[in-house]
């Protein structure tokens, strides 16, 4: 028996294969082919259907890597094809199977309008639903070349450094080497499309996955093998067109036994992941959009019941600006409910690394877009592909109006399976979301039995709930759902052995889990942030484009706080425009391919190029608000010095500016000890040795030693960097287990404002400069590396003589407190961490912060004193030298600056991580500036300060609480106050009357530990 089955299901692989599926265009005839190769950059489409096109034909190979090439396919329906449905079938080459990771094509009609793209599974082009015969054919194909820089292979990827992940020398050089072409041309014909051999091929394809997902011993499985053996028996293999009837006969009684009634429900929703950048150029992004976007809306015009959602509002502005046609099509399906823009933000970011005000802008930015081009109030956050999810996300939800939280990259974890797959998500303040996480472990899923099978075995809330998500389509250009994925949905509707498909919205599918859920006492809660145990590398890959976006954020900051001070204080113009355009600009590029240093290197160094651009931008933007306040210099003025930090320093207010004749921030000269320095303000007093290192940080204060004995900080350490896969993706636990301590210095100097060491190991050369101003607790070490290692990470490392159970790290709106042992495999897996602009560590009365101006990734670990005591060793980790998929990823110089703030509480480490990272400004001028705000309360900050978007000239002031406690505080304000409304994230009035009051001209707050409050402030009469 068991023979039998082999044998059967052996039989029904290779006549669906080898015979039945090449049935489907069996008659053809080819067509004319016409080339011509774009000598540079992508043209528009007038200049590709005008071009001076020569012969080609089916053999030829085409396609040097990035390139783009023009085919025209031109033929003559057969007159005995009359009445019959005919296709073209274009093959250009799609010899790989990975659907979006190869050639791309898109179909163009002579007038230039978009038809479908060609994709390495989808290479059919409707032509006559019904031929006369005789018809004159004629269509466009523009094909990019791009290359398989990332190969599958069967069950896994295999990867390396390649050579074309950098942007193609002959773009820019006519003369430079295009290489060999990459693609072949394997068919390009018209066919007669045999329907009733392509619905047995979707009868036969359903049936045969179900049947080998079911157990061996079901029943059902025997029954569908039986059906099956009696359909193929009735195919005659000369003549499949001709029994095809017969053998779909066959299988009615299989298809039509209907599904028990305790069968899992399934919600699948049309997708297509698209990587906004990624193994490709942003340029090449704008095409696989049109590509996608005009293959599903030709499906959704004979599949009404098709529903596909589109996540990112930055590619549908792409598409409208680069593709009216195709983009008008959007919104023809939006209205008929099939298109549908979901997901709210404006590219799917990276949510451990961009900064708290950036994500308000994505959600602004993201919702602001559908609700304006689609009429559309989004409420889901669709976000499968991201590396992690930080635990300020669920308040952020809430307050941008969103309901339903989905990802799925949290099943990639390789230590811990989360325990749920749908459930509360609960942030760092409480707020809940309602989330799920499909079972079908995949955001490119096509409905195959496989993925069925796997969502019902997986899914975790048996018996709580009975019902899952799948997305389902190839994504990354693939083209997005196929006609075969729609045509399974539709036979697994209802279908005993397998769960109940419906394709509808995902609003649909979480309103019946969250009322399933409800009807059995409540879903389950996830409390704290959603930590990827996979891809920890991300979070210090590729520095320069991480500093290009944590120095864009704060420009930002400063450019709005500063010009609408500058609007109010002087009428000012207020440069809405260019804001908005540069936001949008940094949005982008915190797409979670870019902002994670996991793109090509064509992807980055366009980054950093961009980012150079954005800071000249908003650098001028801020002079010119600054010098409209600081009035007149010259021999009548003096110095203004501007406070873009939320805290007040040094005798200047807290976002405001004050007048002064010398620097306040003087660094202490070193004083010689021995072979080596001493830093002392009278409030700090470090020795560094002869061999450069920190032996010593003693709080002359509390009178306690930072470091425990014989120890030494700001030890810079070299580790072998190899993980198992995933280069610039991932960091694994063995890297520990190789290290070099770089403890030998060419020169260890004193100069008058501080201790300057220089370093070299291998190829590599490091200089950092540390320096103590008078009157702080923070040692500055700015530290400039010219890195050419491979395959190495780069740490530093501060022993601290601290017991500290947890360490406190800032995240968007707050921090979160992870602990420091490893008690638990969860705890255990957190061996790397994000942090943003501090990290924390500390006993109950004192402690220390690390605080950093571009570093993400730190490690906090326990060791063992001499007398039984631990001790707590936080590190950075500075830099990376991965090879894939950009084989020179941070080679080159880079400057970065950190500082060991000893004797720190919370606020001591958040006001010194916003003052690290926005240095003041001085310029000449006569007139301090009163902040347009101000608050009273230290652990209350201020996050922006900017006139409204509606250009009512109000005053929009988002702040929160930062230390973890219940808050009362008084918001002043530098102008006539009539009236105060909290706002959601689009600055729309919340019904929300608890969080503040007007008492004497002044906003009274109270708020909850780590809540986010935006004020919407109308100036009032004088």
């Amino acid at each position: 028996m068991h023979n039998d089955r082999e044998v059967s299901e052996q039989r029904l692989a290779r006549v669906l294969n080898e015979r039945i599926r090449p049935a489907v265009h069996a008659r053809s005839v080819p067509l004319q082919v016409d080339l011509w190769n774009v000598p540079g950059e992508p043209v528009p489409v007038q200049d590709g259907l005008t071009a001076p096109y020569r012969p080609a034909r089916v053999g030829d190979r085409w396609g040097p890597a990035w390139s783009t090439s023009w085919f025209r396919v031109s033929g003559t329906i057969p007159q005995d094809w009359t009445g019959l449905p005919v296709e073209a079938v274009l093959d250009l080459g799609f010899s790989t199977h990975s659907a979006g990771f190869s050639a791309e094509g898109l179909v163009y009609r002579a007038d230039g309008t978009a038809v479908k793209a060609l994709n390495p599974r989808n290479i059919w082009l409707p032509v006559a639903e019904s031929a006369g015969g005789g018809e004159e054919f004629v269509r466009y194909i523009e094909a990019a070349a791009n290359p398989v820089v990332m190969h599958t292979a069967p069950g896994h990827l295999t990867f390396g450094p390649t050579a074309v992940g950098g942007r193609a020398p002959w773009l820019d050089d006519p003369s430079a080497d295009r290489g060999e072409p990459l693609y072949r041309l394997r068919r390009l014909d018209l066919a007669v499309f045999d329907r009733d051999v392509h619905e047995l091929v979707q009868d036969l394809d359903v049936l045969g996955e179900l049947m080998h997902e079911l157990p061996v011993d079901s029943p059902r499985r025997w029954q569908i093998l039986r059906a099956v053996d009696r359909a193929l028996d009735a195919v005659d293999l000369q003549d499949i067109a001709g029994t095809a009837a017969a053998a779909r006969k066959a299988l009615v009684p299989a298809l039509a036994a209907p599904a028990t009634a305790s069968a899992h429900r399934v919600s699948a929703v049309g997708h297509a992941h698209i990587d906004t950048a990624w193994l490709w150029p942003l340029r090449e992004t704008v095409r696989k959009v049109a590509r996608t976007v005009s293959n599903v809306t030709q499906l959704m015009d004979d599949h009404p019941e098709f529903r596909f959602v589109m996540s990112q509002a930055q590619q549908l502005a792409w598409l409208k600006e680069h593709r009216p046609e195709v983009y008008a099509r959007a919104q023809e399906k939006a209205k008929t409910g099939q298109f549908l823009p979901t997901g709210s933000l404006w590219v799917e970011p990276d949510t451990n690394l961009t900064g708290g005000e950036s994500l308000v802008r994505q959600f602004v930015h993201g919702k602001r877009f559908y609700l304006e081009e689609f009429g559309v109030e989004t409420e889901e956050m669709w976000l499968p592909d991201t590396f992690g999810y930080n635990a300020a996300l669920p308040q952020l939800m809430k307050l941008a109006g969103v309901r339903w939280f989905l990802t799925q990259k949290i099943s990639w974890n390789t230590t811990n399976k989360f325990p749920h797959h749908t459930f509360w998500w609960e942030g760092v303040d409480g707020t809940r979301i309602f989330s799920h996480f499909p079972p079908v472990d995949s955001y490119n899923g096509d409905l195959s039995g496989a993925d069925i099978a796997h969502s019902v075995r997986n899914f975790q809330d048996k018996g709580s709930a009975n019902h899952s998500l799948i997305p389902f389509g190839y994504g990354d250009g693939g083209g997005g759902p196929t006609r075969e994925m729609l045509a399974r949905a539709a036979r697994l509707a209802d279908l005993e052995g397998s769960a109940r498909v419906t394709m509808e919205r995902p609003a649909t599918f979480f309103a019946r889990a969250h009322s399933e859920y409800e009807a059995n006492g409540g879903a389950p809660v996830w409390s704290g942030e959603l930590y990827l145990e996979f891809h920890r590398g991300t979070l210090t890959s590729q520095l320069a484009t991480k500093q290009g976006n944590r120095r864009s954020e704060h420009l930002l900051r400063e450019a709005e706080l500063w010009a609408a001070t500058a609007a109010v204080r002087h009428g000012h113009p207020y440069p809405y425009e260019a804001l908005d355009r540069l936001w949008k600009t940094v949005l982008l590029h915190q797409f979670h391919d870019i902002l994670p240093g996991t793109s090509i290197a064509w992807v980055h160094r366009e980054a950093e190029e961009t980012y150079a651009v954005v800071a000249q931008e908003l650098e001028r933007i801020v002079g010119d608000a600054q010098r409209a306040l600081a009035g007149p210099g010259g021999s009548a003025g003096g110095t203004v010095v501007f406070n873009a930090a939320p805290h007040g320093r040094d005798g200047v207010p807290a976002l405001g500016a004050a007048l002064r004749t010398e620097s306040a921030d003087t660094p202490v000269p070193p004083v010689r000890d021995g072979d080596g320095f001493v830093l002392d303000n009278g409030l700090l007093r470090v020795t560094v040795d002869g061999r450069g290192l920190v032996t010593s940080a003693y709080d002359v204060t509390a009178d306690r030693e930072a470091l425990p004995p014989g120890t030494a900080a700001n030890l810079l350490q070299l580790h072998q960097d190899f993980p198992n896969q995933w280069d610039a993706w991932d960091i694994d636990a063995f890297y520990r287990n190789n290290v070099r301590d770089l403890t030998e210095a060419e020169s260890v100097t004193a100069f008058e404002d501080g201790i300057r060491v220089v370093r070299a190991f291998g190829a590599s050369r490091i200089e950092q400069t540390l320096t103590l101003a008078a009157g702080s607790r923070r040692l500055v070490i700015d530290t400039v590396v010219d890195w050419q290692e491979r395959e190495k990470l780069l740490k530093a490392a501060f022993p601290l003589d601290v017991r500290a159970a947890h360490s406190s790290a800032e995240i968007p709106f707050g921090h979160v407190e992870r602990p420091t042992h490893t008690n638990t495999s969860w705890d255990a897996a957190k061996f790397e961490i994000c942090a943003h602009r501090f990290l924390h560590v500390g006993e109950r009365d004192w402690g220390v912060a690390l605080v950093n101006d571009s570093t993400y990734g730190h490690d906090v670990t326990r060791d063992v004193r001499p007398d039984g005591g631990t001790t707590t060793t936080v590190r950075l980790s500075l830099l990376r030298a991965s090879r894939f998929p950009d084989p020179d990823a941070d080679q080159g110089t880079h400057r970065l600056r950190y500082a060991l703030v000893v004797g720190a509480g919370i606020d001591d480490a958040v006001r010194e991580g916003y003052h690290l990272n926005l240095p003041e400004r001085a310029l000449p001028g006569s007139t301090p500036v009163a902040p347009l705000v101000s608050v009273d309360h230290e652990g209350v900050v201020v996050e922006a300060v900017k006139l409204a978007d509606d250009r009512s000239g109000d005053v929009v002031v988002r702040l929160y609480e930062a230390l973890g406690v219940r808050t009362r505080a008084i918001l002043g304000t530098g102008f006539p106050l009539a009236s105060a409304t909290a706002t959601d994230l689009l600055e729309r009035p919340l019904d929300d009357t608890t969080s503040h009051q007007i008492v004497g001209g002044a906003v009274h707050l109270r708020l909850r530990p780590f809540q986010i409050l935006t004020l919407r402030l109308r100036p009032g009469s004088e």
